[in-house]
């Protein structure tokens, strides 16, 4: 799959460490201008982890970029690591490191479940934000996660079907209960296979052409891990929310510029929701890929979401 459509890679200008309630210390980065606009980036699952690829939505010589793995995720210590691991600890995190690098206010971009902590984040600190850049609404409302487990087999019946099978027969009327289980296991024969059939779904799942590449992203093992785990903790939990109180509380981030982007065909998450929420929030950009799904590498995405940073640019 090509990039051509992001800016150039580049390499980070400062790497650290953000001490969090133990055991949690959070791997973070800048890249881009020191002195430039200030962006954060908050990447999906919850649980799957930044890239260096995820630098390339941004131009590198405008906007000082910020990128950290959310707890248990990625190169943030230790994966996996479900203890203090909520959305209100989340949006925690995402101040302190905002203090921590002297940032006053920052763009905040994020997708699929990156989207859901962006839209919890401005509506907990709406101050704090100088506008939102959002794909793939994900409101992980219970009607959301039931349609990741069982729904998505309508579209992909032999990839799901593989998913099913990934525990015995008995178990398949709560798949969630029974891969929560084999997950949090602490037997890596355990659940070292249920986090690779979890994540290869999700992966499989998530372009609108065939992508033997992000299948192969999502099975490796760190990935796996931290997906597959940290979303059966969230799912399990109703993402420690009351069900529907992103969309019940947009009122509070409706003056925040922002937009969405949603591929026509994301069948992780669905253009239903964003349709839903871009509804409740009319003074933001509606974009749709006519020709996507989920992905935030399909070119169309890609290219939209590149466009938007372009947008948000501060003079100067």
């Amino acid at each position: 799959m090509s990039n051509r459509d992001l800016f150039p890679p580049i390499e980070p200008f400062e790497t650290g460490r953000l001490e969090r309630d133990p055991p949690h210390r959070l791997y973070w980065e800048q890249s881009g201008r020191p002195d430039g606009q200030p962006v954060v980036f908050l990447h999906g699952g919850p649980g799957a982890g930044a890239s260096p690829e995820h630098r390339r939505f941004f131009d590198p010589a405008h906007y000082r970029i910020i990128v950290f793995d959310q707890r248990g995720a990625g190169r943030s210590n230790p994966l996996g690591e479900l203890s203090a691991n909520t959305t209100p600890h989340l949006i925690a995190d995402i101040e302190a490191l905002r203090e921590r690098l002297g940032v006053e206010r920052w763009l905040v971009f994020g997708g699929s479940w990156g989207s859901t902590l962006a839209i919890a984040y401005a509506e907990a600190h709406p101050e704090r934000v100088t506008g939102l850049v959002l794909r793939g609404i994900f409101l992980c409302r219970k009607k959301e996660i039931d349609w990741f487990l069982y729904g998505m087999r309508w579209i992909f019946p032999e990839i799901w079907r593989r998913f099913a099978e990934g525990v015995p027969e008995a178990e398949r009327g709560d798949l969630l209960g029974a891969y929560h289980r084999r997950l949090v296991d602490p037997d890596p024969e355990v659940h070292m296979p249920a986090a690779r059939a979890w994540s290869t779904y999700e992966g499989a799942c998530s372009t609108l052409r065939p992508s033997p590449e992000t299948v192969a992203a999502f099975g490796e093992d760190t990935m796996a891990l931290g997906l597959a785990r940290i979303e059966a903790h969230y799912f399990k939990n109703g993402i420690f929310l009351e069900d529907g109180a992103l969309l019940a509380n947009v009122e509070r981030m409706r003056r925040i510029p922002g937009t969405i982007v949603q591929g026509r065909y994301d069948v992780v998450c669905p253009i239903a929701t964003a349709d839903e929420f871009a509804r409740a929030w009319p003074e933001a950009d509606y974009v749709i890929v006519p020709d996507a799904g989920h992905s935030a590498m399909e070119p169309g995405i890609r290219r939209a979401l590149v466009a938007a940073t372009e947008r948000f640019k501060a003079p100067g």
